[in-house]
Formats: C-alpha cells, structure tokens, sequence
C-alpha cells in the first residue's frame, strides 16, 4: 500500500495500544484478544453511528473492543476499486472474521478474498437472489448478516414522494452507476413509474463532482423532488447531498434516516443500525465457536418514516397531514 494512500484508506482502532500493525503481523490473536476486520465502502465519519452499533452488538454479548477483541478498520470512502486489495490485506492479516460494511461491493469483495474466514454483511438486496448464497435461513458457506429490503422500498418511497410533492411534474432519482444493484434499483423504479404514470429521470452519479452535476441538471429539467437510492456511496456524502438539496430547495426522499438527522428532509426505510447490531451480535457468537453457514440472514420486520419539520419548513413545504399521521417520528 503507497505510504501516501494510508490516511486516507486506512484507520486502525486497536484500543489499548497506539502502535500501526504491519502487514505481516499474526492477527489472529492479540494476546487474549481476537481480531476483526472491519472493510467497509464508505468513510469513518459517515459510518460512525454504524460503527457504534456493530460494537453495541458485541457488548450485549460480552465482546468489548480493548479487553477481549481489537477490530482494524480499513475504508474506501466511496472509492469502489479499492476494496478488493483492502479486502486481500485483511485476508493476509489472519483476521479471525471480516466485517463487510456498507452494502453488497464489500461483501462481493470479502466473498472474493476468502472462503474460509468468517464473513458478516449488511446488503440492501436479497443476496440470495444476487447468488451470494443458496439460502437465507441456511446461508451454507462462509457469509451471513442481514438484507435490508432496499429495492423493494423504493416503489413505496417514490409513493412517498409523490404525496409529499403533490405538484410535482416530474421526480428525480439520484443513482450511482457503479453500484452492484444499479440495474435493478432503476429497474424496480421505472416498473413502478410506469404502473403509476408518474414522470420519472434518473440522473447518475459515482463523484462528488457528480452528484453536484447532477442536482444542477435536475433543477434545469425542472425536476422538482428527488429519491436518493441506498448505495453507501452517497451515504458517505450525505452532507454534500443534503446541502445540495437545501441549496436548490429541492425536497428529497432519502433510503436512511442518518439522512434527516443531518438535516434532509424525509426518510423510510428499515434501521441501518439495527443490521449493525445484529452483525455485531453474530460476531460475538462466531467468535465463540459458532458458524456462519448456521447463522440465517436477517431480515427487518419494522420500517420508519421520519420527518423534519425544521427542513420542510425551510423549503416552503406543508407536509400533508396523511404523512404526519404515519410518520414515526417527526423533528421539529
């Protein structure tokens, strides 16, 4: 790894020792530590609360970081091509179990790497379907975690939209084509569109460059709301996202609701951190002696629409009251 790429790709946490771990370090154990991979798509400071949730997991069952497990984490921060070679350096580590975050590219890339180390994913489409896995309940191979029903979603976040935005003449859906669901996001999308007759543009976006390019392109084709998909590429930036849409006044449905707590306006959809937990609780387990391939993969039962109030009121927008109404939580 070019000692210049290392800030940025690179953050390892090992509580209770401040020295870097070279490359051909066992890690299997530190002393009576286990080690845990953590590889993940997106940047540090997005992924916090996710971070805080897959360690809240492993305390409910009595791992905790600095007395009996250590986790390096290693980042992309949106930077796709890069996650097979930290997924490799993770492999060459001899971590204990890998922890694939932030969406199916980071399970692909740990699935590619090994067979045989432990693998916990949270992925927003069925990855039976994606063919990572003959089963959900019986995952079978060396992968398990949890599917958050993001696909499915978007037809009723659209719906959503359209309620929102009653006036609307066309949406927008912000959507990155490097993602591995791409096809089927936009897809599921068009489908339900057309179902509907409502008038749909999907504009693309893998940069930030991008995703500014593509705001501007949706304010000048009079796009007047927008969807934002489930790829962690734009969770990563969800601050420029967020920005952008105040700046242009554009009202915006977004997949999670770390979105709306950084002032977008409106999110549905399953809890990220409860899939963060749940694989910080088969952590735990696998760590003691549990398998993967007997571990099925979870699935959301509760999803939550959240409002802020304050952002609705700052575009100009009256939220209908149906939304209020089912709304499970609402910042003013």
């Amino acid at each position: 790894m070019p000692f210049d790429q290392i800030g940025r790709r690179e953050f390892i946490v090992l509580l209770g020792s401040a020295a870097a771990w070279p490359l051909s370090t066992h890690a299997q154990q530190l002393g009576n530590q286990a080690v845990i991979g953590f590889l993940s798509s997106g940047s540090p400071r997005a992924f916090a609360p996710l971070v805080a949730a897959f360690h809240q997991g492993m305390r409910e069952r009595n791992y905790i970081e600095g007395r009996n497990v250590s986790v390096i984490h290693v980042w992309a921060e949106g930077h796709y091509s890069e996650l097979d070679a930290l997924a490799n350096d993770l492999v060459r580590r001899q971590v204990k179990l890998i922890v694939a975050s932030g969406g199916v590219v980071s399970a692909r890339a740990a699935m590619k790497a090994t067979a045989t180390i432990p693998i916990l994913f949270v992925v927003g489409f069925d990855p039976v379907a994606l063919g990572l896995m003959p089963s959900l309940n019986h995952p079978g191979g060396n992968a398990t975690g949890a599917t958050m029903f993001t696909t499915e979603l978007l037809p009723k976040r659209l719906e959503i939209l359209y309620e929102l935005a009653s006036r609307t003449q066309a949406a927008g859906v912000l959507a990155n084509p490097n993602a591995a669901t791409m096809d089927i996001d936009t897809k599921a999308i068009m489908e339900f569109a057309k179902q509907k007759g409502y008038p749909v543009r999907v504009f693309q976006a893998s940069s930030e460059r991008e995703i500014e390019a593509a705001f501007l392109s949706a304010t000048q084709q009079k796009v007047s709301a927008l969807l934002v998909t489930a790829d962690p590429f734009f969770t990563t930036r969800r601050d420029q996202i967020v920005a952008l849409a105040a700046r242009q006044t554009i009202p915006v449905v977004y997949p999670w609701r770390e979105y709306v707590d950084a002032g977008g306006l409106m999110s549905y959809g399953a809890e990220l951190t409860w899939g963060y937990n749940l694989i910080g609780q088969y952590a735990a387990r696998i760590l003691k002696g549990e398998k993967p391939s007997d571990l099925p993969v979870q699935q959301p039962t509760k999803f939550n629409l959240v409002i802020n109030l304050r952002t609705a009121k700052a575009l100009g927008i009256a939220v209908p009251r149906i939304l209020l109404a089912f709304a499970d939580e609402v910042i003013e």
